[in-house]
């Protein structure tokens, strides 16, 4: 089974994260400039949070508040469920169906060195699926 760590090596490891005194405006634009669904709340290299699309959904725009004025302290999801390095897909699909998430961020000694997404999951899922069909493929018709 494949682990984190493949994906993080296909994909890379490129994080963004912002501060929890941001303005959820302020995380907004840094989310559509870098075409993302979620951002980290890192702050002196410790994991504080993760705000979500689904979160400004939710909290910010069902309620009427202004993101120029909300800040992300104040919506984000500070309960982030995260995977290690060495953790396999089959694990991840399980947490991100169980705790309903979208996004894992990636630890390593307590140190964010990644971060996956439901969509990088399914598409490793779906490649081992080709790779296994190609090779049953080939067994078949030799």
């Amino acid at each position: 089974m494949m682990t984190v760590n493949q994906i993080l090596s296909t994909k890379g490891k490129e994080v963004y994260s912002i501060l929890s005194t941001n303005t959820v405006y302020e995380a907004l634009t840094v989310m559509s400039e870098k075409n993302i669904g979620a951002i980290l709340i890192i702050e002196d290299t410790v994991l504080k949070g993760v705000l979500s699309e689904r979160d400004y959904a939710r909290k910010i725009v069902l309620k009427s508040k202004s993101s120029k004025k909300a800040f992300v302290h104040e919506i984000m999801e500070t309960d982030v469920v995260t995977v290690s390095p060495s953790d396999n897909l089959e694990y991840c699909m399980e947490l991100m169906s169980t705790k309903r998430v979208r996004h894992l961020p990636v630890l390593e000694n307590n140190i964010v060195i990644g971060i996956i997404s439901i969509s990088d999951v399914v598409k490793a899922i779906i490649e081992m699926q080709k790779d296994t069909i190609q090779h049953l493929n080939s067994y078949i018709t030799q």
